[in-house]
């Protein structure tokens, strides 16, 4: 008797265009890194590139930021500036690379970088949560609208990672203390951890998965 095995998807990206937002450094810099070593062509951007062109059949939109204050502390110029970047910028440069994928007839996958802060909240965070919970939100909208282009949509969630931008924060005892109570697997991130995710969302690895929400946070959400 014959049995028919089901068949072992590919992780390569042989022939794919990727772009990845916020390139130079941290997520972005692997993200660029695991997509190029996997065979995709990729192309970096970053805030002081003037003008982008890409056809891209994979988009790691990746550029963020963060402004940590107490609720009562928040400025409205700091509001606007985190919800610039990771909303409104993640937004449309989404909207345009979806906008190119339909134009061109093709398919493609975009990655949202969110945050475990997508999901829960934190102290001193009220603005990053809220920015990330919309990034959730448009993320799963826009898979709804693009999946009959055969464009998929999903976020990738990590937890705190020793990257450029966090280094700062973990100099401070107490807030280093607080952040691995909470991590369950008592350490935090590193950027080479989400490299498999990235390159799985990418991949036709992932080809069933859209508006979903991939969680890398070391346990932090699960209670």
């Amino acid at each position: 008797m014959m049995v028919d095995l089901a068949k072992t998807p590919s992780f390569r990206l042989d022939g794919k265009r990727a772009l990845v937002t916020g390139g130079g450094r941290g997520i972005g810099l692997a993200a660029a890194s695991a997509l190029a070593q996997t065979g995709a062509h990729v192309t970096l951007a970053a805030r002081t590139r003037d003008e982008i062109e890409a056809a891209a059949q994979a988009l790691v939109n990746n550029a963020g930021t963060n402004r940590p204050a107490a609720l009562m502390d928040v400025k409205v110029e700091d509001f606007d500036v985190i919800f610039a970047l990771n909303v409104r910028a993640a937004f449309f440069m989404a909207q345009a690379v979806a906008r190119r994928l339909i134009e061109a007839k093709r398919g493609g996958s975009i990655i949202n970088v969110s945050s475990q802060m997508g999901h829960v909240g934190a102290a001193r965070r009220t603005v990053y949560c809220a920015s990330k919970h919309a990034m959730e939100g448009f993320t799963k909208a826009m898979a709804i609208e693009l999946a009959p282009h055969n464009i998929r949509v999903n976020s990738l969630g990590p937890t705190f990672l020793e990257t450029p931008m966090t280094r700062p924060f973990f100099e401070n005892k107490a807030f280093r203390d607080e952040v691995l109570s909470k991590i369950k697997l008592g350490r935090l991130g590193q950027l080479e951890e989400l490299t498999g995710a990235i390159v799985f969302l990418a991949s036709d690895a992932s080809s069933l998965m859209t508006g979903a929400a991939l969680v890398l946070d070391g346990g932090w959400t699960a209670e």
